[in-house]
């Protein structure tokens, strides 16, 4: 199983992007502006989207994404979230005003494009991948992916601050090769975050003890401008775990 990711950004700005990692040559979890360094022919392979939750930087570039295959498409592509999540994207989005309807084009019948309700504790199985959906705490409602296979698995928090779910979630399994998961602000930025439902380093040091599994761990959607400060603050509040900065355009082959 390859991970690929397009952006781990918690914004934008020269090299960086926003959220968005491809699984193999198929899967998508979150579509953000990452996932603009795809070719057309990349794009083609596309045929699921997982989305963790509604903010802009984690699905911004589903709408142009679908827009841009949509001479290509021959089966749907699936968009699996929440049913929050799915609902936010069709109101507000896919919805005639901000974007035109894909799940209605090029007719209801035979659209580019279909939605897949999912539940935290659901799982999909695509080919020899499964990917399961963990709630998590955000400010809105927002999930994390566990994606395994053959061999190997590795997880993505989505967005979350201070929770449970996650770590009951990812305990349930016998092991864990992987653990991208997002520290935003810096210690000094503490009540921001806790308002924002973030991590801060100290608060997921506090809450990463949780975890039974000792995978290697990478660090996303930092701040910009604040990467540094957020990784040297991560490997002081966990110098005993394999801590390490996420960048858009590393490969994981598990």
């Amino acid at each position: 199983m390859r991970l690929q990711v397009l952006g781990c950004s918690g914004g934008i700005g020269l090299e960086r992007r926003t959220t968005s990692m491809l699984v193999d040559n198929d899967i998508l979890i979150d579509s953000g502006s990452g996932v603009g360094n795809l070719s057309l022919e990349e794009m083609t392979n596309i045929g699921h989207v997982f989305i963790t939750h509604s903010h802009l930087d984690h699905f911004a570039f589903l709408p142009l994404l679908v827009d841009t295959m949509f001479p290509h498409i021959r089966d749907p592509i699936v968009i699996h979230g929440r049913e929050e999540t799915l609902k936010a994207l069709q109101d507000h989005i896919f919805n005639w005003h901000i974007w035109p309807d894909f799940s209605k084009l090029p007719n209801a019948k035979q659209p580019v494009m279909k939605y897949d309700i999912m539940k935290p504790g659901e799982t999909r199985t695509i080919g020899a991948r499964t990917l399961e959906m963990i709630e998590v705490n955000h400010i809105v409602p927002c999930v994390a992916y566990r994606v395994s296979g053959p061999t190997g698995a590795f997880a993505f928090s989505g967005d979350t601050t201070t929770n449970e779910t996650l770590w009951a979630g990812l305990n349930r399994h016998a092991g864990l090769d992987l653990l991208i998961i997002e520290a935003a602000f810096p210690n000094s930025e503490e009540e921001l975050s806790k308002a924002a439902r973030h991590y801060t380093p100290n608060m997921l040091a506090a809450d990463i003890v949780k975890l039974k599994h000792r995978p290697r761990i990478f660090i996303s959607h930092p701040k910009p401008g604040q990467e540094s400060v957020i990784f040297q603050e991560c490997k002081a509040a966990m110098p005993a775990l394999d801590i390490n900065p996420l960048s858009g355009g590393e490969v994981f082959n598990l």
